[in-house]
């Protein structure tokens, strides 16, 4: 999953943005709302985690332009405020849900991973295909019911594979969901990746590599 959270509180996104790196998403942060919208309109995301009060463009002028824009990222919205008539009005200029700070970080997480079983693309629940079961809820992954221990950027490599239902994903679309833009493009990060996710799936192998495409599981 890649997250955009945009908050001009920046101790909270660091620690934000790190809790979720944790939880195995590919993490963007801004501090204002002209960032947010460049970041938005720019890149694929699958939630975005908008303060309501960002200055340069209000978080609601954000979540107004991003709607009329049909972006197709879920929209959470963060605010100090949380009375029910901020909730409704948050909800009503287009946000799918509403937190109110200070919040419990699990709720967090789970609001997230909810939004993104209701993006257009919706992502089943568990995950399945040649023997291997991952559970993006409880993070955990299964190879021919042997559990595998995988680290936080195995286990975002694989999920992006067994969503791609057998399809090949390129090196660059990996860099792209599962890593956060300061990673280069020229890096080997992807193939050592996969190489140490492969040997921890174990035999026979389930991921094949593409020469010249990329990875499909």
């Amino acid at each position: 999953m890649r997250v955009l959270v945009a908050e001009d509180e920046q101790v909270l996104a660091r620690v934000v943005a790190a809790g979720l790196r944790r939880e195995t998403m590919a993490v963007d942060v801004v501090h204002d709302g002209d960032a947010a919208l460049e970041r938005a309109l720019t890149n694929d995301y699958d939630v975005i985690v908008l303060d309501r009060d960002l200055p340069a463009v209000h978080g609601d002028d954000v979540c107004r332009q991003l709607v009329a824009r049909r972006v197709p990222a879920r929209i959470i919205m963060l605010t100090a405020a949380g009375d029910l008539r901020s909730k409704v009005e948050g909800l009503s200029i287009g946000a799918d849900d509403y937190l109110a700070k200070p919040f419990d970080f699990p709720e967090l997480v789970a609001r997230l991973r909810a939004l993104a079983r209701r993006a257009p693309l919706a992502h089943p629940p568990v995950l399945a295909r040649a023997g291997v079961r991952l559970d993006p809820a409880r993070r955990e992954v299964f190879r021919d019911g042997r559990y595998v221990a995988l680290s936080p950027k195995e286990f975002a490599v694989l999920e992006i594979l067994l969503r791609a239902e057998g399809t090949v994903v390129s090196a660059e679309d990996l860099l792209e969901k599962a890593w956060d833009e300061n990673i280069s493009y020229f890096t080997n990060s992807v193939r050592v990746t996969v190489m140490t996710l492969r040997k921890k799936l174990g035999d026979p192998p389930v991921i094949e590599t593409i020469t010249g495409a990329g990875y499909r599981l």
